[in-house]
């Protein structure tokens, strides 16, 4: 990665991670893999017919919260450090915090990567059994899904969905911006 661009995206986490606005927020959005993990706990046996949903929601709030902790946890110690008015040096080595931790840094990757790849397996779960009955049929007793249950998992996965794409459109929207504004420059 370019120094000027390392530097650039370093100033840029750094800012959002000291911001307090961040902690209250990686702090609400704890709620969400925490919902999911007692949702998944409690109905662990109520989806006869795709019994690995509730075991998505377990292992991906479990999974969630951890990373989310994590980030919290990043995001309080940044604050920290600022309130305390640690100066980083331009030509410093230790200027990039994942260089000091390059373990945190991987610890991080995996949680994420673990998570990329449990929402595909979700997706697949959930969207395989498209509205299972939710009473048990008579004929078939095991083919059946709780409600409650099955319409959460389908809810966390059009949110993450949403998020996903608000995203890729936010991000699409800063890479165009900041080329127009980097050939203005060059002009």
């Amino acid at each position: 990665m370019p120094g000027g661009l390392e530097k650039a995206c370093h100033r840029c986490i750094s800012k959002i991670a000291s911001n307090a606005c961040s902690v209250f927020v990686l702090s609400a959005l704890l709620v969400l893999p925490l919902s999911m993990a007692f949702t998944g706990m409690k109905f662990l046996e109520d989806c006869p017919i795709q019994p690995l949903i509730p075991l998505y929601l377990l292992v991906g709030g479990i999974v969630g919260a951890l990373k989310v902790s994590l980030l919290l946890y990043d995001s309080t110690r940044m604050r920290r450090l600022l309130s305390k008015a640690v100066v980083i040096d331009d030509d410093d080595d230790d200027e990039y915090p994942w260089r000091q931790n390059a373990h945190k840094y991987y610890v991080h990757l995996i949680l994420s990567l673990f998570l990329f790849l449990w929402f595909i397996l979700g997706n697949y779960w959930v969207f395989s059994v498209y509205l299972p009955d939710f009473i048990p049929p008579f004929q078939q007793p095991q083919a059946y899904c709780d409600k409650t249950l099955y319409l959460f998992a389908l809810g966390v996965l059009v949110l993450s969905h949403t998020v996903l794409v608000l995203l890729v459109l936010c991000s699409s929207c800063v890479y165009v911006c900041s080329r127009w504004r980097f050939a203005g420059d060059e002009a």
